[in-house]
């Protein structure tokens, strides 16, 4: 597989490394996503003309702002908010927000970049954006998290509007944290204005099924790759990465399918259940009791080990869904994949598969699925979320369970049709990476330089 860009590409990449200094992950989600758009360089030239590929990479909006708060101690805790309001070409920025350490401005600007693509694979009416902090919610009590979501808020309400800004959840920020969120923003406000945030509690304006649907999204998405060759999950060895929402129901999902999950994973190493990972048990570990892989083994017994050292990509699978956080998965990971014959790699979380990893993937023939492709079940769901919010309606978990598993298909089959007109057939990457930017990309020609 090549690794270089097309030679009109080059100087606009170029302009990203000057213009951005310091940020990598940035860099690596601009430089995939260039990698894959050759074929446009000459049979649309008036992308160029317009230049639509620079200003796609220029985001509309940055917002960075400092977030007071005060611990149960009575100490004053100061940590730095982001919101960055990408591209709005199809419709008011959409994207979670994520409290984790590790976030800063390139892990935002990169996330809120592959957003862009992912909500456009959707067919949904959604732009694309990202937003958090380095607020770490691990430890805190609930009146700390309270405190702190209020703070942010407070500074963030300005930018957000059901059709302006939709931000949802992401690592760190759950149900809690979403409704502290939301309650701030109606205090300030004074309306309750249901479509400004998605991932609500479904007593107040949330979708049934937006829980599991990142997490079912990506198994649906699997489950259509291997139906083009005539095989599904039953009685497949799967290991997922991670052990948080998205995880937690790629199990689930897979699980229905009749695949054997056999190890899941968190940042204290992960856990190795042979007979098959005890669905009940991991939820109430790690939805109730807000615990570690170890808790886990502890709670079924003999039957499970936990490893600290190595990697969870040592463990032989037919299918490996990485579900944690991006590059999580690098090239020699990715060998130890393919040596121990792997069939299929479905990216869970955004890009958690290092470019190294990708190569060494697809060059082996493993069937592979992008993150903007197969972890877009959230964000379908919570745009599906807004629409039942718009019309002051609720359905029922089947319903909106049922327009997910279409949506999925339907963005595997674009997928998987665009790469065949491109020459690239079965690349899912090339697929998606087109796919997403052509509609993006003939929005903006449609509506001029703004």
């Amino acid at each position: 597989m090549s690794t270089t860009l097309h030679p009109s590409f080059q100087p606009m990449f170029d302009i990203v490394l000057a213009r951005n200094p310091g940020e990598p992950e940035f860099h690596q989600a601009v430089y995939e996503v260039m990698h894959s758009l050759a074929p446009l360089a000459e049979e649309r030239p008036e992308y160029a003309q317009w230049s639509i590929l620079q200003r796609v990479c220029e985001p509309e909006r940055q917002i960075i702002f400092r977030v007071p708060w005060v611990t149960d101690a009575g100490q004053v805790e100061i940590n730095r908010g982001f919101r960055v309001e990408f591209n709005s070409a199809l419709g008011p920025y959409k994207g979670g927000l994520r409290f984790h350490p590790s976030v800063n401005l390139s892990i935002i600007k990169f996330l809120g970049f592959e957003q862009v693509f992912k909500n456009s694979l959707t067919g949904m009416p959604i732009g694309g954006g990202k937003g958090g902090s380095d607020f770490d919610p691990k430890g805190r009590s609930d009146n700390e998290v309270m405190r702190f979501c209020q703070s942010f808020m407070t500074e963030l309400y300005r930018h957000l509007g059901e059709y302006t800004d939709v931000p949802a959840g992401d690592i760190g920020v759950g149900a809690r944290e979403i409704g502290y969120l939301f309650g701030q923003y109606k205090r300030i406000t004074n309306r309750y204005e249901s479509g400004v945030l998605t991932g609500k509690g479904v007593s107040w304006g949330g979708s049934r099924a937006r829980t599991e649907a990142t997490g079912y999204g990506t198994v649906h998405f699997a489950e259509a790759m291997l139906g083009v060759h005539g095989e599904d999950f039953d009685d497949r060895t799967v290991v997922v990465s991670g052990s948080g929402n998205v995880a937690i129901y790629a199990v689930e999902k897979a699980q229905a399918l009749g695949a054997k999950v056999i190890a899941m994973s968190d940042s204290s190493g992960y856990v190795v259940d042979e007979t098959g990972i005890d669905l009940e048990v991991l939820k109430d570990v790690k939805e109730i009791h807000r615990g570690r892989v170890a808790d886990y083994a502890d709670a079924v017994g003999p039957r499970a080990r936990v490893i600290t050292s190595g990697s969870i990509w040592d463990v032989p699978c037919d299918i490996a869904l990485p579900c944690a956080t991006q590059n999580e998965l690098d090239d020699t990971q990715a060998g130890t994949l393919v040596g121990n014959g792997v069939r299929l790699v479905a990216e869970g979380a955004n890009m958690p598969c290092t470019p190294g990893a990708v190569s060494v993937l697809r060059d082996a023939g493993v069937l592979f699925a992008p993150g903007k492709a197969s972890n877009a079940g959230g964000v379908a769901t919570s745009a599906l979320e807004m629409q039942q919010n718009a019309s002051r309606d609720a359905w029922d978990f089947e319903t909106t369970a049922g327009r997910l598993q279409e949506i999925m298909y339907d963005i595997h089959d674009t997928c998987l049709a665009t790469a065949e007109e491109f020459g690239s057939p079965g690349d899912y990457v090339v697929g998606a990476n087109l796919a997403g930017y052509i509609k993006v990309a003939d929005a903006m020609v449609a509506m001029g330089v703004i």
